[in-house]
Formats: structure tokens, C-alpha cells, sequence
């Protein structure tokens, strides 16, 4: 394995850890009212977390051996944000929260 390849590694292990719904869930979630109305827009269209949603989909469903650096250097955004915004937990329940919302459009759920 090369340098580069124990990165990729590195980066496909801390995705495995920092998202924890499947795509089909976070399929699920992206189509509702909730998922939508969280996040920062461009121009009023699809939060940047919504967008993330889809491309998360995209690298569950994918071949592994196909993931290209455009998708390794996604999948370290994801892990990034994760990371940040896990540390801004709020206090009391957060079920029904635009924190948790935000996390599961970007494919953690912190109930789980």
C-alpha cells in the first residue's frame, strides 16, 4: 500500500465510523420536510448538507474499488463536519432538533 492508499484508508475507515445510516435510510430521510428545511442554501435551492445526502447515497451504494479522490475528498468533508458538529451537541433531548436534522442530512443520526 502506498502513502496515498493508507490515506484513502484512513479516510474509508473514519466515513465508516462517522456515518451510521444506510443508504436506504438516509434515502428516506432526505425526501422529508425536515431534511429539507435544514441547512445553508444558495439561492434558495438545496442545503449543502442535502446535496452531501445524495453524494453519501451515492459512495454507500458504489463499488469501493470505483470511489475516485473527488470521492475520498467528500468523504473527508463528511467526516469533518460530523466531527464539528457532534462537538455542538445542545443540551436536553435533541430528537426533534435542526442540530439533528443537519447531522442526518449529512448521514449520522446521534440517536443511533
Amino acid at each position: 500500500m502506498t502513502s496515498s492508499d493508507n490515506e484513502k484508508k484512513t479516510i474509508a475507515d473514519e466515513f465508516g465510523k462517522a456515518v451510521n445510516m444506510t443508504a436506504k435510510e438516509l434515502e428516506h430521510w432526505l425526501a422529508t420536510d425536515e431534511s429539507k428545511s435544514v441547512g445553508q442554501k444558495d439561492d434558495g435551492g438545496e442545503s449543502v448538507g442535502h446535496e452531501s445526502g445524495r453524494k453519501i447515497i451515492k459512495l454507500l451504494q458504489g463499488k469501493k474499488s470505483d470511489r475516485s479522490d473527488g470521492d475520498y475528498a467528500h468523504m473527508h468533508k463528511v467526516v469533518g463536519y460530523v466531527h464539528r458538529h457532534l462537538a455542538q451537541r445542545p443540551s436536553g433531548d435533541v430528537t426533534d432538533t435542526r442540530w439533528r436534522y443537519s447531522l442526518m442530512n449529512w448521514g449520522h443520526d446521534p440517536l443511533k
